[in-house]
């Protein structure tokens, strides 16, 4: 068994070696995706095991102040990296239908391989997401989606990072941090007291998220059928996991905004007619109205 493990670890580090960025390949956390892994494995471990067990017997953090500055930063640092994306690469030469990732070290192609590492950098930051959700005992917010979301995001920043930091791919980074502006001011409006009377558009922050992955489908496709010197194992990847992204948070939009509500509506109904066969109601005869009393499961008027 320990010889298997030694092979892969092996392999995996052969494979890596032969096709990194020379760009990247020495900076913070690129080396090795070991790093990343053990982080990774640490981070479902505390969050999914040890933390929720923890808490249990403890009050949950309010973290009301942390909550919104935490959000704050996100909200203006994804809109700094979105324009960063803009400005290195995707309103000058980059094109929509097919971007090579290209090897250049001129400033222009470092400055786009920069912004694609710091995107690395915000999906690691974004795990204090998960952690904010145990310290404050918002169990029920562990779903299977959040947990994958947050999961595999910071693995396909990695791989964009180390293997191509630049090109085609980057358009995904561009449109996220875009997405991540609106979703992380959402958040923090939630997180001041008060402020949830305008809080009643949170459906549309999914419906954006769902905009997201149908462009990104779109987009990362192209090499697919294209020619394209781009990757086409890189652009299926990402075209495979934006169907995945619609598909759970498709799936997410209709439980929580569609199928909840009409449950809740039935729910109510059905309680208002146990409540007359009960005699908890009222009842209009000969245009009085009286209260309904059972009696020997009969309706009496009192």
């Amino acid at each position: 068994m320990t010889s298997i493990i030694t092979d892969f670890v092996e392999e995996v580090n052969r494979l890596v070696k032969e096709n990194e960025d020379p760009r990247t390949k020495d900076w913070f956390m690129m080396g090795s995706p070991w790093p990343l892994v053990g982080l990774l494995v640490v981070y479902v471990y505390t969050t999914t095991s040890l933390g929720p067990r923890l808490m249990q017997n403890r009050q949950p953090f309010k973290l009301t102040g942390v909550l919104i500055t935490y959000n704050f930063l996100q909200m203006i640092g994804s809109a700094m990296l979105f324009w960063e994306g803009l400005d290195a690469a995707w309103l000058r030469d980059y094109d929509y239908k097919c971007q090579p990732i290209g090897t250049s070290t001129d400033p222009q192609a470092l400055r786009m391989a920069g912004a694609v590492w710091w995107y690395f950098a915000f999906k690691i930051i974004e795990l204090l997401d998960t952690v904010f959700f145990v310290l404050r005992k918002k169990n029920n917010q562990l779903s299977f989606l959040h947990m994958y979301h947050h999961t595999m995001m910071p693995v396909c920043a990695w791989v964009g990072t180390k293997f191509a930091p630049g090109g085609h791919g980057t358009f995904i980074g561009l449109v996220n941090c875009l997405v991540h502006v609106v979703m992380y001011f959402y958040y923090m409006l939630a997180a001041i007291p008060g402020t949830q009377r305008y809080l009643g558009w949170k459906p549309w922050v999914t419906i954006v998220q769902l905009v997201q992955f149908v462009i990104v489908f779109f987009h990362a496709s192209q090499p697919l059928y294209r020619q394209c010197d781009y990757s086409k194992v890189l652009a299926g990847i990402l075209t495979v996991n934006s169907v995945l992204f619609m598909y759970m948070f498709g799936s997410f939009y209709y439980r929580t905004y569609i199928l909840a509500p009409k449950r809740s509506q039935a729910a109510a109904l059905a309680k208002d007619k146990q409540a007359v066969s009960n005699g908890n109601g009222l009842h209009i005869n000969n245009n009085n109205v009286e209260s309904a009393k059972n009696h020997n499961g009969k309706v009496k008027s009192s």
